[in-house]
């Protein structure tokens, strides 16, 4: 006669391979990034349209004086990083809910490929930004930057 096994007992593999749970790691990144992305977002929207004259005040002058402080490039780095991983994994969840096969891999690779060239393309924005260029034609830079 054949028994098996309770329902509840652990279970020994022959061979014991302790491998990384990306889902875990996912959906813990998901709840992380979401609840530090709320508070970038709000305090972002914050300074952006309630400290000022709100969204009649936002222009280019605005943006390179907020961007000449190294705390707002890394306010706006860490919201950007954040936020496109937290899109991009989300994506992947759906992907991988909905798609199967090879539409699959082609799916995920094309969510990982926007990922990462908007994470590289936005993060050069943010970290070599200059208003006032040097040797730029005066009738192309802006009237705040000093004569040169």
């Amino acid at each position: 006669m054949t028994t098996i096994d309770a329902p509840r007992a652990p279970h020994t593999p022959a061979v014991k391979r302790r491998r990384v749970n990306w889902e875990k790691w996912g959906w813990l990144y998901m709840r992380l990034s979401g609840v530090v992305l709320v508070v970038l977002i709000f305090g972002h929207l914050f300074v952006n349209l309630f400290l000022g004259q709100g969204v009649k005040a936002i222009d280019f002058a605005f943006v390179a004086g907020k961007w000449a402080s190294p705390f707002w490039i890394v306010w706006d780095t860490l919201m950007l990083w954040l936020a496109l991983i937290h899109g991009g994994n989300g994506m992947r969840t759906i992907i991988n809910d909905y798609a199967h096969g090879r539409l699959r891999i082609v799916l995920l690779t094309l969510v990982a490929v926007a990922v990462v060239a908007l994470i590289v393309l936005g993060t050069l924005v943010l970290t070599t930004f200059d208003p006032c260029p040097a040797g730029a034609p005066a009738n192309l830079v802006p009237s705040f930057c000093p004569a040169k």
